[in-house]
Order: C-alpha cells, then sequence, then structure tokens
C-alpha cells in the first residue's frame, strides 16, 4: 500500500477542481448552473475559438491529474486542439502540444490504452497524471486551430493548491515536433537541445513509414541518444535498438501497454505506429543541458534484400557517408544489413526544468501536425 494514501495534508492545503463551469477553481463555485442540475458540464469549441480552462493566480500549487473527453475525436481535431499551460505567470507556455499526443496517443489515432502516466478509456477520453508543480499560479489554454466545430469539450483539472513545495521542485513541460519526411543520417530529434537542470521524463512518438520507398518492412533499427551536460559529438547514453528501447524485441508483432513503455498503435496494414517510454523507475538527470534523438534505420535479411532489389529505389547502407547497396549480389558472408531510411516521425516530449518556460522552437503550425494523416 502505498503509505502517502493515509497521511492528512499540511495546513492551508485544499482540493480545487476546474471545470466547465467553475474554470477559475474557486471554493464554493461548482455546480452552480441551472440550480445545480447539471447545467454546462461541456462547452462547444467553435473553429478558431480560444478558451482559458483553469486559472490560479498569486499561489502555490500542483495540478495533479487532466481529463478530457470530446465528441470529434478525428486526426485532425485530436491534432488540431491545441493545449498550452503557463506556470507562475510566464509569458511562454511550458506545455504546448496538440492534445491527442499530448495525452499518449501519436499520430491522432484514439485507442483504448493504459500506462502510468496516461491513457484512453475505450478509446474516447484522454488522461494526464503527471504531478505538474507551480509557485505562483498556473493558466491552461485551449484552442481549436481546425476549421471546424468541436460540440463537446469536457474536461476536468484536479489539483491541489497552497502545497509547500520543495526548493528543487521543477515545472513541468511538454515539447511536440514532427519531422515528414526524415532527412537521411540526420538522427530525428526528440528533444532539442534544452538548457537548465532537470529530468528528461520520455516522450510519445508516432510514425509513418515511408512505404513509397521501403515498402512495408522493418524500420526500427534505429538507436536512441540522450546527449547529457555538453555532450556533442557523441551522447552519453545510447540502446541497442528502437524496438528495444520501447520494451519489446525483434520487431513490433502487436499492440501492448505497459506502465512505462507500449505501443497503443500497431496498425501492420498501413504501417501506422504510435509508442511512448517513460523514464520514471530510470530517471535521467541533467544538471545544464540535454538532448535526445534516435535514428532511422531498417533492415535486410536474404528474402527482404530481394523485395527490396525489385522495388527499385535505392537503398544506402547505414555507416557513412551515403553509399548505395547492390542488393541484387547474394553476399554469403553479408546476408543481413542496415540501412538508412526518411519516414514521418513525431514526438511529443516529456521534461521537468528548473524554470517555468523553456527556449524550444514554439509548437509547428496546424498545416504541419495534420499533412498526410488519415
Amino acid at each position: 500500500m502505498n503509505e502517502a494514501l493515509f497521511v492528512l495534508p499540511a495546513k492551508g492545503v485544499e482540493t480545487r477542481w476546474a471545470t466547465a463551469e467553475n474554470m477559475a477553481a474557486a471554493k464554493g463555485q461548482a455546480a452552480r448552473t441551472n440550480a445545480g442540475r447539471k447545467g454546462y458540464p461541456f462547452f462547444p469549441l467553435d473553429a478558431g475559438e480560444q478558451r482559458a480552462i483553469a486559472e490560479v493566480k498569486g499561489m502555490s500549487g500542483m495540478v495533479r491529474w487532466l481529463y478530457f473527453t470530446t465528441l470529434d475525436r478525428s486526426p485532425l481535431m485530436l491534432r488540431g486542439l491545441r493545449l498550452d499551460i503557463y506556470w507562475d505567470g510566464a509569458a511562454r507556455p511550458a506545455v504546448s502540444a496538440p492534445l491527442g499526443d499530448l495525452f499518449g496517443l501519436g499520430l491522432g489515432l484514439c485507442v483504448p490504452f493504459q500506462s502510468a502516466l496516461n491513457g484512453s478509456a475505450e478509446g474516447k477520453s484522454f488522461h494526464l497524471n503527471i504531478p505538474m508543480p507551480f509557485r505562483k499560479g498556473m493558466k491552461a489554454v485551449v484552442t481549436n486551430e481546425t476549421d471546424r466545430r468541436q460540440g463537446c469539450f469536457a474536461y476536468a483539472v484536479e489539483m491541489t493548491i497552497g502545497d509547500e513545495l520543495p526548493p528543487d521542485a521543477g515545472y513541468f513541460h511538454a515539447h511536440w515536433r514532427r519531422e515528414n519526411l526524415t532527412e537521411y543520417q540526420r538522427d530525428y530529434e526528440v528533444l532539442p537541445r534544452v538548457a537548465g537542470r532537470g529530468r528528461f521524463l520520455g516522450a510519445v512518438y508516432g510514425v509513418r513509414v515511408n512505404q513509397e520507398d521501403y515498402l512495408k518492412l522493418w524500420w526500427g533499427e534505429g538507436e536512441p541518444k540522450i546527449y547529457l551536460d555538453g555532450d556533442t559529438a557523441w551522447p552519453t547514453i545510447a540502446g541497442s535498438g528502437m524496438e528495444d528501447y520501447f520494451g519489446s524485441a525483434w520487431d513490433f508483432a502487436g499492440p501492448y501497454a505497459q506502465l512505462y513503455h507500449g505501443l497503443p498503435v500497431c496498425d501492420m496494414d498501413r504501417m501506422r505506429f504510435s509508442m511512448y517510454r517513460y523514464h520514471v523507475p530510470d530517471p535521467v538527470y541533467f544538471q545544464k543541458d540535454c538532448r535526445m534523438t534516435i535514428q532511422q534505420m531498417g533492415s535486410w535479411g536474404p528474402t527482404t534484400r530481394l523485395l527490396l532489389h525489385d522495388h527499385g529505389k535505392p537503398v544506402y547502407r547505414a555507416g557513412e557517408g551515403l553509399v548505395e547497396e547492390r542488393l541484387n549480389i547474394v553476399d554469403p558472408a553479408r546476408r543481413y544489413g542496415l540501412f538508412e531510411r526518411r519516414d514521418d516521425w513525431s514526438s511529443c516530449a516529456y521534461f521537468y526544468l528548473d524554470r517555468p518556460e523553456n527556449d524550444l522552437p514554439p509548437l509547428a503550425p496546424l498545416e504541419q501536425r495534420i499533412a498526410d494523416l488519415n
């Protein structure tokens, strides 16, 4: 049993929920609409509309759970609904991401799953339970950046206020990005270099395989790399392979969802994949800066080399420089090999930082977020 369950709160610590009819999470101000008979459980969001959905001013606290649900859960809407969260009156948001990716579902695809940090019940809701402390206040804003009306937006931002935070409590940040397509031999950047002291918590990933060039062949041989505290050419941390990093091995066979790593979407027919990996029991700390990347590599074998050859597209050997493979020649000494790839990768990185703002680029415009999704 978690002993914290029966530890009573310090004096002055109170529970608050920001919801559609009590956006300020004010004491004694919930359920007032329609004489208390469920008058305003949700609201619509028109195309282009922006709403502040939670705000606390002038006090410390901790966001403890985020819950959202919508009627329209299409890829357009899950990439087009944008959530920004500001800490301590900062001018720039620490969290700025599309709704679906932020809550653990890449590619705008909503499926049931559960992890230690987020999930979706029946593929109809979104929840995130990462502790998010603040010292002087917080504000959460949702924006419908699509050209379509969202008929129902229901939510709860559940928090405590008055918390006495330790001096080393970090601020939660989330950063989304996408490359469609990635570049040969340039590792996809999950988290661009971020300056400060903090903890890399992990990320949600979405991959759309470039079938035009590589058919339906295996795409996940690349190594994850984490650059820490001044690393430049070479990282401090590198994994043994992409599927290993997500807790599996030897290619993906089907969807799975575990506490800290999972593959909620494993669409072998359309070659679409959504994964997550969270560094909770295996913390990744940094004192000065952090950067995380992952390579784009595939593999070929005795059968798949012939498929690649007959397909007629150039295949470049993994290694220094772009060297084209001669896959039509059967070499008994080299029955297997790695090759460089270009696929569609997106990610939403989570991290804690010792400051309420980061120096990362702003969220990409809607057109880049939704291009080619269906």
